[in-house]
């Protein structure tokens, strides 16, 4: 374990010709007050202080302001308001993972997109499903911006993604004593408390605290009378403590903690679809069931189960009248507890007049216990002939409960325990003649298992805590066992991650107007994973009650005659290491031309990549190599100046992607003792091209106009799923997406629009502001199944800052003003459960915004 620091700072330079709306304004402190200027925007991507519009990377910036305006407090959120960027809310808005130009995130895999805190990557998480690697809820709580990048960023950046990067740039304390508090109150009773203090203790040691408590009742109503009334709820705090010391006039010494915590009931679906014809599951012959129906009939016996109770779930909701806003759970107790903390040292010598050293080291932790149902399910035996026949041989009885997959939260341990230690140094520096600029460091990252990520799993149970195996009744297992079974799987893992790197940049000026940028890195990854992972399968018997019928290792293809009853419990049979290996170097070769000041024309080459996998829920199937994308982008940037201020932004990219890391569902074979899977896998070759743009104008002093857009043109060219052992549990794997058709979460066409405009009330009076941003994403798929159709979303504010020159700021907004009920995505899985659900985004948000601030 030791400490990395990473160029984050870099990162966020190496931005380049996208700035929303809310970028121009998203740094006032940078923006000229009479008109629109974006590049007086300062970044540091290039580990350098750069205009942003000198910086040759597709890039979309929001400032403190905005990210307020917009109500931004979890990662999800940041979503809606950027072209090319997607979010995955598949496990709940504060587990998201985040895709860029068709760059997708799976569960077990690394992130496409890095996300990083004051130049620090997000704590690893390695749990059973998608988590940490980014922001705990109410960081984006007092930052001077956020900034979004666009592309792969391996040369600079320190931990290797396809997709790009998220940049979140905390407010530094400054030498200005000042404070603000702020108080909401919205629709679903909604509170939220955000306070900041600022001090400087001397000359030379300045202070910031910041504060964030939010809660807010869930939009998703639950009908089933069962657990808590709503999912889908805020309840976080968020504390930071910001400390600047200036040893000496060349030595800065900045240090940072924060600390997320959030607890809520977690996230819930809506059923819209399933399989009302599964098929006789007492005539399955497994020697022909590779030839899968495409209608997902004749499985097994439980999904035979699990499709008509989720028809009849379906037709409960019709009965009601429920919206897609009404869920219907079971689950008696939920929950979602996330806790994050992190540590960020940086040191800051400048050297030199040529030479600057800085040095970059964090420390975080992230825990994770979670209990919940994967499917939302509320499900009873239903009343067909075949379920009676089953009743019959000792089976469930028509009308009895039982839950699908309810995952719960095993005593003593975390779902997901992991800590992340970085250390970066960096030499910055320039020839004496200032034609060449140059960035060369190291970056050692080392994260390591707190214990045991360990989970309990219910399966085809009645359960009302499968952690403590509190769980009674169940379905068939098969149709050669046809008498009530729970299965409780017991995910028992450690994962350990070494990521390391070397890597050097450099800009040479020919001249004023040409430039030429070379880097290069190589990245050394490691994965040393070990599980001891298992199941217990039991079994009520008329006449003998119900049994603990087998107790066996989950990976029974390595380990298939382990009986862990008859070996008293010793989990260390089931015991499989597995470590993947990688080492990979990344380039960018960028040429600029720069006719004029504010007139910048680019053309770039860079190579991404994204290191491998290990995930042992999948017997055979545990690991995938790495990806990689060869990346082509040419770009403009214009800045335009006079009586119309504005600018105008283009980028076009096309990246050919290869060793794609695929999602491929998992069909168990009847005898297997599985529910199923979901591997990942190298299946893919695919096309990613598009053309962004952002333009902003203002026609007048108090106007600001903007406009973005993204279209996104991603085609799969190959998909071969690797073939299967005829000893592996599985019969088949289903690879997710389909030839010649697009990748998941990669919309056609995302576009945003924004507004603002301000004008003073009259000395004494204050200042009124209107805002407005409305968004279209357009229809995309989000499974190997289900394509969720486009939607629009309207956002307004208005509001006066400094009431009678009090210092008083009242603030009224609404979100999705129109209440539109949109898709966001699907829990997935039909092929193996024959329920189709979807989770949908938050219906209307009104509320209002009540500040007090005084000084800086």
């Amino acid at each position: 374990m030791i400490a990395r620091n990473f160029r984050h700072a870099l990162m966020r330079g190496a931005a380049f010709s996208i700035v929303t709306l809310p970028a121009i304004m998203a740094v006032p402190a940078f923006a000229q007050d009479d008109g629109l200027n974006p590049g007086d925007i300062i970044v540091t991507a290039r580990r350098t202080e750069e205009r942003l519009q000198d910086v040759p990377i597709s890039i979309t910036v929001f400032s403190g302001d905005q990210i307020q305006k917009r109500n931004i407090a979890v990662a999800s959120d940041l979503a809606v308001f950027t072209p090319s960027l997607s979010v995955n809310t598949r496990y709940g808005p504060e587990k998201s993972t985040y895709s860029i130009r068709g760059f997708n995130q799976d569960a077990s895999t690394a992130p496409t997109v890095g996300v990083y805190f004051a130049d620090v990557v997000g704590v690893r998480a390695q749990g059973g499903t998608a988590g940490g690697n980014t922001v705990g809820a109410g960081a984006f709580t007092d930052l001077q911006n956020v900034q979004v990048l666009k592309g792969p960023q391996g040369t600079l950046q320190g931990r290797n993604t396809t997709g790009g990067a998220v940049l979140l740039v905390p407010a530094k304390p400054t030498d200005v004593l000042g404070a603000s508090v702020e108080g909401t109150y919205g629709n679903y009773d909604q509170r939220r408390i955000q306070a900041m203090f600022n001090a400087p203790l001397a000359d030379t040691f300045k202070v910031r605290v910041a504060i964030d408590r939010n809660e807010r009742d869930g939009y998703m109503k639950n009908r089933s009378g069962i657990g808590p009334k709503d999912y889908n709820d805020v309840n976080y705090f968020y504390g930071r403590l910001s400390i600047v010391a200036d040893l000496t006039p060349e030595l800065e010494n900045y240090t940072i903690f924060h600390y997320s915590r959030s607890d809520t009931n977690g996230y819930a679906s809506h059923y819209e679809f399933c399989d009302a014809n599964p098929g006789d599951p007492r005539t399955i012959n497994p020697a022909t069931i590779s030839a899968i129906n495409p209608n997902g009939s004749k499985y097994s016996v439980s999904r035979y189960y699990t499709s008509l109770a989720a028809c009849d779930q379906i037709d409960r909701q019709t009965e009601r009248g429920d919206g897609p806003l009404d869920v219907e759970v079971s689950n008696p107790n939920p929950r979602m507890f996330l806790r994050t903390w992190q540590a960020i040292n940086t040191t800051t010598w400048q050297a030199s007049d040529t030479l600057t050293v800085k040095n970059i080291v964090s420390y975080g932790e992230y825990r994770e216990q979670s209990q919940f149902q994967l499917y939302s399910d509320n499900f009873f035996v239903p009343d067909t002939e075949i379920t009676r026949y089953y009743a019959a041989r000792g089976g469930p009885q028509v009308g009895q409960p039982f839950d699908y997959i309810q995952l719960g939260t095993q005593p003593g341990h975390d779902a997901a325990a992991e800590s992340t230690m970085t250390e970066e140094l960096q030499l910055q520096g320039r020839s004496a003649d200032g034609k060449l600029n140059f960035v060369v460091g190291g970056y050692l990252e080392f994260s390591r298992p707190l214990g045991f990520n360990q989970q309990r799993t219910g399966i085809y149970g009645n359960c009302i805590d499968p952690g403590t195996i509190d769980c009674t009744g169940g379905l068939p297992l098969s149709d050669a066992a046809p008498y009530a079974g729970t299965i409780i799987s017991e995910s028992r893992t450690r994962m350990a991650f070494d990521n390391h790197g070397v890597f050097a940049q450099g800009t040479y000026h020919f001249t004023d107007q040409l430039a030429l940028t070379l880097g290069g890195r190589w990245t050394f990854d490691k994965i040393a994973g070990y599980s001891e992972s298992n199941r217990r399968v039991y079994a009520t018997i008329p006449g003998l009650g119900t049994i603990l019928s087998q107790w066996v290792c989950n990976d029974n293809l390595n380990h298939p005659a382990v009986n862990l009853r008859t070996n008293g419990g010793d989990l260390s049979a089931c015991g499989t290491r597995i470590v993947n290996k990688s080492n990979k170097p990344t380039w960018l070769i960028d040429l600029d031309f720069k006719p004029s000041p504010d007139t910048l024309v680019y053309a770039k080459y860079a190579r991404g990549y994204r290191q491998g996998t290990v995930n042992f829920t999948n017997p055979g199937l545990e690991t995938a190599r790495p990806e990689k994308v060869d990346a082509y982008e040419v770009g403009a940037k214009l800045t335009f100046r006079g009586a119309l201020p504005g600018y105008f932004n283009i980028a076009a990219f096309w990246n050919d992607f290869s060793d794609q890391q695929v999602f491929g569902a998992l069909i168990a074979k009847p005898e297997s003792g599985l529910v199923g899977g979901a591997a990942i896998i190298n299946a893919g070759k695919s096309v990613i091209r598009g053309v962004e743009v952002d333009a902003g104008v203002s026609p007048f002093h108090g106007l600001r106009l903007s406009a973005g857009y993204t279209y996104l043109d991603t085609e799969l060219k190959e998909l071969i799923p690797p073939a299967l052992s005829s000893d592996s549990p599985f019969l088949q794997i289903i690879p997710r997406g389909t030839i010649g058709g697009p990748l998941t979460y990669s919309p056609k066409h995302k576009a945003t629009l924004s507004a603002d405009y301000s004008a003073s009330l009259g000395e004494g009076v204050g200042e009124f502001s209107l805002g407005a941003v409305f968004t279209y994403t357009a229809s995309q798929i989000i499974d190997g199944n289900n394509r969720i159709p486009g939607y629009s979303l309207l956002n307004l504010t208005a509001g006066i800052n400094d009431i009678g020159g009090t210092g008083f700021d009242l603030t009224v907004f609404g979100q999705n003003v129109t209440n539109k009920h949109y898709r966001t995505t699907s829990g997935g899985g039909y092929e193996s459960s024959g329920i189709g659900d979807f989770m949908y985004g938050p219906p209307r948000m009104y509320g209002l915004r009540l500040k007090y601030a005084f000084g800086g």
